[in-house]
């Protein structure tokens, strides 16, 4: 039985045009088809309804939310087929038994809620002793001893200015890519092969990392191969052209 906000609730939609509780019903004997109602148009004439009254009736909007809610997965569920495989399409009869059996358990919440507040007052005379038990043995607290000398001490070591920042990082200066581009060039004339860590020992790690960056830049250009036995194992550079000879031989082969 729905409220009487509820199912005082007229309505003017382009497919209905009646009470509330009417359109449930014809809603679940699948004479209406759910993608035709207004869901949002349901909701502001509930609100207009519930506005003109003097006082709110949490009690109708609960249950008007529950009526709600199920229209709009009945909605969703028509809307979207492809996905009722997925969310566990009901048949006409199951959505109703889906809808009754949720319009019970909030009545269940809500006579639990009831109940509670009924212990809740029925309790309102009885006091609760907030302490220790009677027989628990008595603490002595005991401060320590107090020292007014540490005390400024400690107040002193806050008063000290913090350490100077230090602004080292901002010295660093990065050598040019272009610089180690010529470079690793010039070794190539001279070498068809050579190793990467050997050729960067001995500088830095900001020039090492600026090493790696252009070697890089040179294997995106095309002009060089890289290879390595084993991940952390030593990196080989070596000619373009020869990489694509030792494809071409593997292929003959």
């Amino acid at each position: 039985m729905l409220p009487t906000p509820v199912r005082e609730l007229d309505l003017e939609l382009d497919a209905f045009e009646g009470p509330f509780d009417l359109l449930l019903t014809l809603l679940l004997k699948e004479e209406l088809e759910p993608r035709d109602i207004d869901i949002a148009a349901i909701v502001l004439a509930f609100v207009e309804h519930m506005a003109a009254r003097d006082e709110l009736d949490l009690e109708a909007c609960g249950e008007f939310l529950v009526l709600v809610s199920a229209l709009l997965e009945l909605k969703a569920r028509a809307l979207f087929p492809d996905e009722a495989a997925e969310l566990g399409e009901l048949e006409p009869e199951e959505a109703a038994e889906e809808l009754a059996r949720r319009l019970a358990e909030y009545r269940r919440m809500k006579e639990a809620a009831a109940w509670l507040v009924e212990r809740l007052d029925s309790e309102q005379d009885r006091f609760f002793r907030l302490g220790p038990a009677p027989l628990a043995p008595r603490t002595e607290r005991r401060l320590a001893s107090q020292d007014p000398l540490e005390l400024g001490d400690a107040l002193r070591s806050l008063g000290v200015p913090p350490p100077a920042v230090s602004l080292g990082h901002m010295a660093l200066r990065f050598p040019p890519v272009s610089q180690f581009l010529e470079r690793f060039r010039s070794v190539l004339t001279r070498r068809r092969l050579f190793d990467f860590d050997a050729e960067v020992e001995g500088l830095s790690r900001v020039e090492q990392a600026v090493a790696l960056l252009a070697l890089l830049e040179l294997r995106k250009s095309g002009e060089i191969a890289l290879s390595q036995a084993q991940p952390f194992a030593p990196i080989r550079v070596s000619r373009a052209d020869d990489e694509r000879i030792a494809e071409w031989k593997a292929r003959s082969a």
